[in-house]
């Protein structure tokens, strides 16, 4: 009797980005999609991207219109006097965009990057306390 349970890997494989059309990168380097959790409360939006290899110095977070984008960048680390002969971990860059939604306050976003994890923190909005306004004879 064969008792051996076959699992299938369920861990996603690194993603590489698409060149949009009618476009062409300058650098002949891969990028990839990095990994995004997006959760929410009432004050912020939180997304926590995996990037590994990205450190403080390659990581740039822009935000231009209602497009945020991150992009990391992977320093080669082939040790001096090697060449690589076999690669199953692709080594590249990081790129990723989303639109915003104009309740985030796009003034207060803060990013920190640790060991190739960059926390975005969005705050919203504060909404407005509505209040009613006196009206006097005049």
């Amino acid at each position: 009797m064969n008792t051996e349970v076959k699992r299938e890997d369920t861990t996603p494989q690194k993603q590489e980005s698409a060149t949009p059309d009618g476009t062409e990168r300058i650098k002949a380097r891969k990028i990839y999609v990095p990994a995004v959790d997006i959760l929410e409360t009432d004050q912020a939006l939180l997304l926590i991207s995996e990037m590994p290899g990205v450190d403080e110095n390659g990581v740039d977070v822009t935000i231009e219109k209602n497009i945020l984008t991150i992009t990391g960048h992977v320093s080669d680390h082939v040790p001096a006097g090697f060449t690589v002969t076999h690669e199953e971990y692709g080594i590249g860059d990081y790129e990723r965009s989303f639109t915003l939604p104009n309740e985030i306050d796009r003034n207060g976003v803060q990013a920190v990057i640790k060991d190739g994890v960059l926390k975005l923190t969005l705050p919203k909005v504060k909404q407005a306390a509505s209040r009613k306004v006196a009206v006097t004879a005049g």
